[in-house]
């Protein structure tokens, strides 16, 4: 039985995303933006002024670390899944692929930046998965408070200082035997911001089960064990 991972439609979409990700000079696009990856970014700039100046850069998983999540999401026959982090809706692609093809609910996702919010919805709806995706645009300290239901998988792709913020959020809704997918997880942009992150997933008493695995820039496989 083929997958939807493998429709034309679901194929198609993706291959296009990912060959224009390719295609870009990521640190000529940041220059561009204005950003200093090596001086006091993020420290000093809000989450919505990242979003606006990054407006144009792809920024997602790559296609070993989708294929990971389809995988992922189909081990666990996941039916609802949350994100953080949609950008042009790459990962999303890949998720709600493996949703639809566990005979599953949704996948939400959220977006801080209206346009490439706009962008992926279109993405969505050429692969034909975009009655599997509720995309919610905002803050998603905000925009993640409303959940149905328990979550059966986590990915966590977005600004890098947020994530345990919302990990937070979305954490009363992991059921036991969840996972948290953590995307870049050996990206080292300095000033210690994901040291937090790793202190609080690395505590057994926050009730995880975690292992890093080589692929792009890292992605941390953490089970909620209760």
């Amino acid at each position: 039985m083929s997958s939807t991972l493998e429709s034309d439609a679901v194929a198609a979409t993706l291959n296009r995303l990912l060959a224009a990700e390719d295609k870009q000079d990521l640190a000529a696009e940041w220059a561009a933006a204005g950003i200093d990856l090596t001086g006091e970014f993020p420290a000093l700039m809000s989450a919505a002024e990242m979003a606006e100046r990054t407006k144009d850069i792809i920024m997602s998983v790559s296609r070993k670390g989708g294929e990971l999540l389809y995988l992922l999401t189909r081990a666990i026959q996941a039916q609802t899944v949350v994100e953080f982090g949609t950008s042009f809706g790459i990962s999303t692609l890949y998720l709600a692929a493996a949703v639809r093809d566990n005979g599953g609910r949704q996948v939400i996702t959220t977006e801080l930046q209206q346009d490439k919010a706009r962008e992926a919805t279109k993405n969505f709806a050429a692969a034909g998965l975009g009655d599997l995706v509720d995309l919610r645009v905002g803050d998603a300290r905000q925009t993640l408070r409303d959940l149905p239901g328990q979550v059966d998988l986590l990915l966590l792709d977005g600004w890098l200082d947020l994530r345990l913020a919302v990990l937070q959020v979305v954490e009363p809704r992991l059921r036991p035997g969840a996972l948290v997918v953590i995307d870049d997880i050996d990206l080292d942009i300095g000033r210690g911001v994901y040291e937090e992150f790793r202190d609080y997933i690395g505590d057994p008493a926050n009730g995880y089960l975690s292992i890093t695995l080589p692929v792009h820039q890292g992605v941390q496989i953490a089970l909620k064990t209760g």
